[in-house]
């Protein structure tokens, strides 16, 4: 089969053929419909997660048709259209048994500790518990767009941060992951500030909800502003960047008993920043984290579409083959584009 491979981080990464997988005895075998370009696909190539190892094929957000089925698997049969969260748990654990698949202590993550989906096919483990049924209305650009950045940002606002209609909620940078919230926080009738610095991300993020929009590089304090709109500070920020300046201030825009969700990674030299703890106590703060999302919380989220309430399709920007995906996937720390981009097929011609 054809995949996207690299042999050295931060090297190139080339297309060639590899054998193809086989279905592990809990597991399946994908044909990758379509999968999406993650700026957790560019932190894996340039060595920030301790899973990988090299050579590797990356890609965790993906959509499929199983072709192949392991010997022990009794929930999914040849030829069914899934999609899957980027974190498969292992359903023994105590995080599984406790419901919390995403942070299972044995995960599978295809693209990190696995080879991914930037290929032809992709092997899946733990099949049984982590493939989520497609429904026949969505497409596999649209479904594999869901599996992290979309996902996660769903369960960051519905489960960890609480979210409720009437709130204020701040999000910090408008990729793929605050897109994603701007949509979700849209649909759950918060009011949204979205703070980036690229005009034509901020004119996304209004198109799609956003109530008010704010040029971080226009302005000489981000927070007093936020508070000053606020008249006090927002019930819910999101850092959906991930930096250190981005994470400060979002948890520096909270109003008294806030929550903060931080979704954007903080890996490498960022995984230890600066945080205002002397507001958190002062103000009774709350921090979170979000790591993805249960495969069986999926139906709340595809409800949510089938029932018009949610459109991810909106976001996506570009459907790419294999080259062009790998190419755009090299660039991402120059955070090019709006919104997301997914590769629709497995070609390697430009």
């Amino acid at each position: 089969m054809k995949a996207a491979l690299f042999t050295q981080f931060r090297e190139p990464i080339e297309i060639v053929e590899v054998p193809d997988p086989i279905a592990p005895d809990d597991g399946v075998v994908l044909k990758v419909d379509a999968t999406g370009i993650c700026r957790s696909d560019w932190h894996g190539w340039q060595g920030h997660d301790p899973d990988i190892r090299l050579p590797h094929v990356p890609g965790h957000e993906l959509a499929g048709t199983i072709v192949e089925v392991g010997r022990d698997i009794k929930n999914w049969k040849l030829s069914e259209r899934v999609t899957m969260p980027f974190v498969a748990g292992c359903g023994h654990c105590p995080p599984c048994l406790s419901s919390n698949q995403q942070v299972c202590d044995n995960q599978f993550q295809p693209g990190f500790s696995a080879w991914g989906s930037f290929a032809e096919y992709v092997a899946i483990r733990y099949a049984d518990m982590n493939l989520v049924r497609l429904p026949e209305s969505l497409d596999a650009a649209t479904a594999a767009s869901l599996g992290c950045r979309f996902a996660t940002a769903f369960r960051a606002l519905e489960a960890q941060s609480r979210l409720r209609a009437g709130e204020w909620i701040a999000i910090f940078g408008c990729g793929g992951v605050g897109l994603s919230a701007i949509m979700i926080a849209t649909a759950m009738g918060a009011r949204i500030i979205a703070i980036d610095i690229q005009e034509e991300k901020l004119k996304k993020a209004k198109e799609i909800g956003a109530d008010i929009v704010i040029n971080s590089r226009k302005v000489s304090d981000i927070v007093a502003v936020i508070r000053d709109i606020t008249h006090g500070g927002v019930q819910v920020s999101m850092d959906a960047l991930g930096s250190p300046e981005t994470c400060f201030s979002a948890i520096s825009s909270l109003a008294k008993r806030g929550r903060h969700v931080q979704v954007g990674l903080m890996l490498a030299d960022h995984k230890h920043p600066r945080i205002p703890m002397d507001l958190v106590i002062a103000r009774e703060l709350e921090i979170y984290g979000s790591h993805g999302i249960q495969a069986h919380r999926y139906d709340v989220l595809l409800g949510m579409i089938e029932a018009g309430k949610l459109h991810p399709e909106r976001l996506i920007e570009a459907r790419l083959n294999l080259r062009q995906g790998v190419d755009f996937l090299q660039k991402m720390d120059q955070f090019p584009g709006v919104g997301i981009s997914v590769i629709t097929s497995m070609q390697d011609n430009s």
